[in-house]
């Protein structure tokens, strides 16, 4: 990786066939942590527990459980579904391109593995992905209120960076992605109608008495 200090990335090969396995490892093993499995069933059940893989390399032809299957079963668990899957393939097999895009999967790399894209192919994936969950961070951050926010201690507005004093429901508008929806609580419901009981007893005799006038 490009920078010495930096945490590995964590690269999960699928593949069945052992000799792919061991070419896969030798072709990666200098710059990921890896965890080679050898069928979609245990690829998943390694995927119940974290640490995540920041990658997925999954063989198509497998077993019980192919490819596509694995990659679909990512794909629907929220907890995994970001994880990039990248298929494996032979250059005999036939890809459905259509298919293997639509459950998810977002390249794929075919066997007999040409090194430099294989490696290329891996890391635009795994920096495309490191690059999105930076982004959702500091779209978070942004969108989360921290520090010392002066408000007016009579009127409740909010002064912000420019000087400006705001109403309380704008200011926390702008800077989050909360939305305010205004009712009375009881207290102040008493305050502004009087006793509530009172308030629904009136209220019911002049209904009534409307009903009669009516009749």
């Amino acid at each position: 990786m490009s920078d010495t200090n930096e945490k590995k990335a964590v690269v999960m090969i699928v593949d069945d066939t052992p000799e792919i396995l061991r070419i896969l490892i030798e072709l990666l093993k200098d710059d990921y942590q890896l965890i080679p499995v050898k069928s979609g069933e245990a690829a998943l059940k390694q995927l119940e527990n974290k640490p995540f893989p920041d990658l997925i390399l999954l063989d198509i032809v497998m077993p019980e459980m192919d490819g596509y299957e694995v990659c679909s079963k990512i794909k629907d668990d929220p907890k995994i579904c970001h994880i990039p899957v990248i298929f494996i393939t032979t250059v005999t097999e036939t890809v459905d391109d259509a298919k293997a895009f639509k459950i998810g999967a977002v390249d794929y790399i075919t066997k007999p593995f040409n090194p430099m894209t294989a490696k290329a192919r891996v890391k635009t994936h795994i920096e495309l992905s490191r690059t999105m969950k930076a982004l959702q961070l500091a779209l978070n951050k942004i969108k989360t209120l921290n520090g010392l926010i002066p408000i007016c201690s009579s009127c409740k507005k909010i002064r912000d960076d420019k000087g400006y004093w705001n109403r309380l429901e704008a200011y926390i508008e702008e800077h989050s992605d909360a939305f305010f929806s205004h009712g009375l609580c009881p207290g102040c419901s008493d305050k502004i109608y009087g006793d509530k009981a009172w308030y629904q007893k009136t209220k019911k005799k002049r209904t009534m008495q409307g009903e009669n006038k009516e009749a």
